[in-house]
């Protein structure tokens, strides 16, 4: 299967939250959808030589990295790096709203400064073999987006660029903090569908306010070429990312219920424990497997109690389950 396909259903880079622990769950709950990291700034890998952010496990294919920065050849040398870790993928972020990349002139105020953006993806693509993809906003501020989309676009189409997920909100990068950014700018699915007829030779995935598979399903019917899933697959990946190889490529799913995640998690949390990590490093990402379940209040109290404790291991996680698997025989 081709990375544009897999691409079909993907799952958002999110700060703090889809790190190696997270994809590799997604990933056994899905062997297609392609997975991506937290954004990983240029300065960091360049400057900061912190080759550890790049650590992921090779089970995780397809999965992408995605890159914070605004200097090409800084960018270039990153994409690079991320190449030679074996990522199928290299995405430049040109959508994140927080203060902290717009200090370092990178994510969604880069939306201001197309031509910079063109210059960071072509300096990336000649720099490796494997794809390099953009995400961004439909604008920033006070630009109209149906003006500022289309140029953005065409100007990445002229630098190599042609996978881009677009993310239909603008971002107000003054008066709203990141977490308003994502709730309030009002969505504009429409304009990305219109982007998509004057691009057709563009592959296009739509992010932004999708909450579930079904309506993935339908964005995908309307003729969109991907579905890009944020906070919903995080928060319910169950829901998401448990049935998505049959919905949308057809294949039989790895699993027939979420309990069945959790036993295939025991084995990555002994590795990870056995290596001196601490049990809620993982467990903070499966706290939604349940969601809208039976036993699912019970699951996320438990291992919200007991998985930072000192010396919490894989029983903590069982005795969760077997909880769980209590209140559905009640049902």
């Amino acid at each position: 299967m081709t990375l544009n396909q897999s691409a079909r259903l993907s799952v958002a880079p999110m700060m703090d939250w889809t790190d190696r622990h997270c994809r590799y769950l997604h990933r056994l709950m899905s062997r297609r959808t392609l997975l991506y990291t937290e954004m990983v700034t240029s300065p960091a890998l360049v400057r900061g030589g912190a080759r550890h952010l790049l650590r992921f496990d090779r089970s995780e294919h397809p999965v992408a990295l995605q890159l914070g920065g605004s200097d090409p050849a800084e960018l270039a040398e990153a994409a690079r790096m991320g190449a030679d870790e074996g990522y199928d993928e290299i995405n430049l972020n040109v959508g994140c709203p927080s203060d902290r990349v717009q200090s370092g002139t990178f994510g969604a105020v880069l939306m201001k400064t197309p031509g910079l953006v063109a210059d960071c993806a072509r300096a990336m693509a000649a720099a490796v073999e494997v794809p390099v993809t953009v995400k961004c906003r439909i604008g920033v501020d006070d630009q109209d987006p149906a003006t500022v989309l289309p140029d953005f676009l065409s100007r990445m189409r002229d630098a190599g660029v042609r996978r881009i997920a677009i993310h239909a909100r603008k971002a107000w990068l003054q008066g709203l903090s990141p977490k308003e950014n994502r709730d309030i700018p009002p969505l504009d699915h429409d304009l990305v569908f219109r982007m998509k007829e004057r691009f057709p030779d563009l592959h296009l995935s739509i992010n932004g306010g999708i909450e579930s598979l079904e309506q993935a399903k339908g964005f995908l019917d309307r003729g969109i070429d991907g579905v890009m899933i944020g906070r919903a697959a995080y928060h319910a990946p169950w829901d998401i990312l448990g049935t998505a190889d049959g919905e949308i490529w057809g294949e039989a799913p790895p699993f027939s219920d979420a309990s069945q995640v959790v036993v295939a998690m025991l084995p990555h949390i002994e590795e990870h424990l056995a290596s001196g990590g601490r049990l809620n490093a993982v467990t903070r990402h499966m706290m939604g497997l349940f969601a809208g379940r039976p036993g699912a209040r019970a699951w996320r109290r438990l291992l919200s109690e007991e998985a930072h404790r000192d010396g919490a291991g894989t029983e903590v996680v069982e005795r969760a389950l077997d909880t769980v698997g209590a209140r559905m025989a009640a049902e």
